[in-house]
């Protein structure tokens, strides 16, 4: 099945926030096929617009809007520093101790970005120019990094088809596997990446049986497993496990400390000594070595000590929101509360002549007879996404008044429409 890739410029989004149209040319009907929409964050949103600079912005957008509290910054502004490179930040060293101890790991490394930990992962796994990894075909390392496996590391991907629920076929990932080598007609596999929780199929979190059973396969091949973990906190406390848990079925694993745990950079890669020896010269090689990264590695510290026991929060917050979509009245939102199990949300609109991204556009700009109908006006920040959906992420910064205001102003937005459409017979 051939999938047909459709982008939505941010601009467009924009346009319709500030001129409260939808440029015709932007006018994009998904259907219920099997479209893809990748989209684009690298607009800032203008909370400019006329009657909106006074109103409430809920952001719902992604994890990575989220901003160092005041404990977060005395401890950044504390931070005993030194030269990382020479590994003399005691700050570094103490956060990566601390990763390697909560994951279960032998070593961890502290690295600018979650795709510099993912690239690097590759290049110490794939040493050999050539050399392929499978991945999941709707995974972030294979859509949104810029084919960096490829691009920088010579590494070349092949895919298996991602469930709705992350995983992926067993037979089909065995199939993937390259045997033979070295013959010269073929790459070399040396790897299977995964990703926990899953982002575009809505943060879902893999079943721990399904890890082991990859990890027994690729063990048997004498295969690599990486976890893009990015979110992977969120996975342990939905599951009621230790991150170490969780990991036990994994090689090495890149863990975000920026999203949900609040810090304003950095991820950890983790795994063996060995690996993490070969990872800091990749780092370096990247560009992401550092000197007195102690100011921020701070603020992973305070993150993995006390952030995450509080994504219970961002989980209920969800699906606290995900219902009222069911409850609405009038009906306009489809969402599948099984599949609600983390701070991602993802829903569909039951009107096929609203689109997700004319729906986004009407929940950021503050509509006519708001403010009378709700005491304020409410602008609610999300993303038209993949199949035809919206995408909705809980985070540190959105309370529970803030979570029930967008659950009002979809409740508004839906009457509006209603009463359009009653208009239009």
């Amino acid at each position: 099945m051939f999938l047909n890739t459709l982008k939505i410029p941010a601009r467009a989004l924009l346009q319709c926030v500030n001129r409260g149209v939808i440029s015709p040319k932007h006018r994009v009907g998904l259907g219920r096929g099997p479209s893809r929409l990748y989209y684009e964050t690298a607009k800032p949103v203008d909370i400019s617009l006329s009657g909106a600079s006074s109103a409430r912005t809920v952001d719902l957008r992604s994890d990575t809007v989220t901003k160092p509290g005041a404990a977060m910054r005395q401890a950044m502004a504390e931070a005993e520093v030194g030269d990382d490179v020479f590994g003399e930040d005691p700050t570094v060293n103490e956060l990566q101790k601390m990763a390697a101890e909560v994951f279960g790991m032998e070593a961890a490394l502290y690295v600018p970005s979650g795709t510099m930990a993912n690239l690097i992962a590759v290049m110490v796994h794939c040493r050999e120019r050539g050399d392929e990894m499978i991945v999941g075909d709707l995974s972030h390392l294979h859509i949104y990094e810029q084919g960096g496996s490829a691009q920088l590391a010579g590494v070349h991907s092949t895919t298996v088809t991602n469930l709705p629920d992350g995983t992926f076929d067993l037979d089909q990932l065995e199939s993937k596997i390259r045997h033979g080598y070295p013959d010269a007609h073929y790459p070399r596999s040396r790897l299977v990446c995964v990703e926990n929780t899953h982002n575009i199929q809505g943060g879902r979190v893999l079943p721990l049986p399904f890890l082991q059973k990859v990890k027994a396969l690729a063990d048997r091949y004498g295969l690599a497993v990486h976890m893009d973990g990015a979110r992977m906190m969120n996975a342990a406390i939905a599951q009621k496990v230790a991150p170490s848990t969780i990991l036990q079925n994994t090689h090495t694993v890149s863990v975000c400390l920026s999203k949900g745990l609040g810090a304003p950079v950095g991820t950890m890669l983790a795994g063996p000594q060995g690996f993490i020896s070969r990872a800091v010269r990749c780092r370096k090689a990247l560009g992401g070595g550092l000197r007195q990264v102690g100011i921020l590695a701070a603020a992973g510290k305070l993150a993995l000590g006390d952030m995450i026991n509080r994504l219970e929060e961002d989980h209920r917050h969800a699906r606290t929101f995900a219902q009222a979509l069911l409850e609405c009245d009038p009906p306009l939102y489809e969402v599948d509360m099984a599949a609600v199990e983390t701070n991602i949300l993802r829903f569909r609109l039951r009107d096929a002549s609203l689109t997700p991204t004319e729906f986004c556009a009407l929940m950021a700009a503050v509509g006519e007879g708001e403010q009378a109908a709700m005491g304020q006006g409410v602008r609610v920040l999300m993303f038209p996404h993949i199949g035809d959906s919206v995408r909705a992420v809980w985070h540190l910064g959105i309370s529970l008044e803030d979570t029930q205001l967008a659950i009002q102003k979809l409740q508004f937005v839906a009457r509006q429409h209603s009463q359009k459409r009653l208009r239009a017979q």
